[in-house]
């Protein structure tokens, strides 16, 4: 693999107040799709990308993306999450794009050259990592509604914090009764960047309202509760943990099926199944809805203490973060960051 080091690195920011996704490392990972194949990875300076205004996915969007992380612990030792997985899930949203596959181990190899060569760049503080994009954009330069012939692989890295401004609070979430995000045989299940357009009117009106993120239902009958715009969800309902079944709609996040197993060994009773907005309702009306909470790469696993519904919140644990959420998310962490054993081998050395 081509190598070639930047001559001007970056000033590293203040890895005590990153935020999320406002700073980037010295280089980034490379890979261009022409006449049927993809050619050789190479590891250049991060630079901005230069394209014709007629590029394919300026205009069709056709392009897909990931999410990973990675982390270090207080020895210096470099691991990521599950990123067979995340590569996986890249393949077959390229699939469902009409775009095409490529080579997921020889991808993670680079990656992880990548990540020692921005060893530095990787905060150690309790709740921060490295933030790992992975995208593939269409690149062909011309008008027309068809699948491009040639692809740019990209990935990039970014030191993050919480990616909530407050962090592990309950966040408040309103459903959304009007606008739909995806529908089954659409494109819900890809992560593709239309989806997340797509989202962005309904999110913009529900934090007018003193909202953080919005709960959508399904496109057919406004009935069923999907999923928030950057999380899976999860419901507390008795004894039960219930998460909408994965229907075609709903991205197959890495972090709920994480979470799935991580709470079935723990011997909690998780469902996957089709919630309504209704049963949901019901639930917070009889006392039976005991926590609510979302995950994703990004957050990890976010509590919900407010679901805005039909012109009524429903306040949920007295919006403090649920023992089971809790335990969830100090258990998947301490995986995620080597502070515990790794009985799923879901961690991945990368030094």
């Amino acid at each position: 693999m081509k190598i070639t080091m930047t001559s001007s690195a970056k000033v590293k920011p203040d890895f005590t107040s990153l935020g999320f996704g406002k700073y980037f490392t010295d280089h980034m990972l490379v890979m261009d799709y022409v006449d049927g194949k993809w050619g050789e990875l190479e590891i250049v300076p991060f630079d901005s990308l230069q394209m014709s205004p007629a590029t394919n996915c300026l205009h069709y969007a056709q392009g897909i993306f990931e999410g990973a992380k990675a982390y270090k612990n207080d020895e210096g030792k470099i691991t990521a999450f599950r990123l067979k997985e995340n590569f996986a899930r890249m393949n077959r949203s390229a699939s469902r794009m009409c775009m095409p596959n490529f080579d997921a181990g020889k991808v993670i190899e680079g990656l992880k050259e990548l990540l020692n060569i921005e060893k530095d760049w990787i905060p150690s503080a309790s709740g921060t990592a490295l933030y790992i994009r992975p995208t593939m954009i269409a690149t062909d330069p011309m008008l027309g509604v068809h699948a491009s012939h040639t692809y740019k692989f990209f990935i990039i890295l970014s030191p993050v914090g919480a990616y909530y401004a407050n962090g592990m609070k309950p966040t408040k979430i309103l459903v959304e009764e009007s606008f739909v995000r995806a529908s089954i045989g659409g494109t819900g299940e890809a992560k593709c960047m239309g989806n997340y357009a797509a989202s962005l009117l309904a999110s913009e009106i529900a934090i007018s309202k003193g909202y953080d993120q919005v709960l959508w239902l399904d496109a057919k009958e406004h009935k069923y509760a999907e999923e928030v715009g950057a999380m899976n969800m999860f419901f507390v309902i008795g004894n039960e943990v219930v998460t909408p079944a994965l229907v075609g709609s709903i991205l197959p996040g890495i972090t709920r099926k994480s979470s799935i197993e991580l709470l079935r060994a723990e011997g909690y009773i998780v469902t996957e199944r089709r919630i309504s907005i209704t049963e949901i309702v019901d639930a917070y009306k009889s006392g039976n809805l005991k926590e609510a909470f979302g995950t994703g790469t990004a957050a990890v696993v976010s509590p919900v203490g407010l679901i805005g519904y039909g012109g009524h919140d429903m306040i949920i644990n007295n919006q403090e973060m649920g023992s089971i959420t809790s335990e969830l998310y100090t258990k998947l962490t301490d995986i995620q960051n080597g502070r515990s054993e790794d009985k799923f081998n879901w961690v991945n050395k990368i030094n």
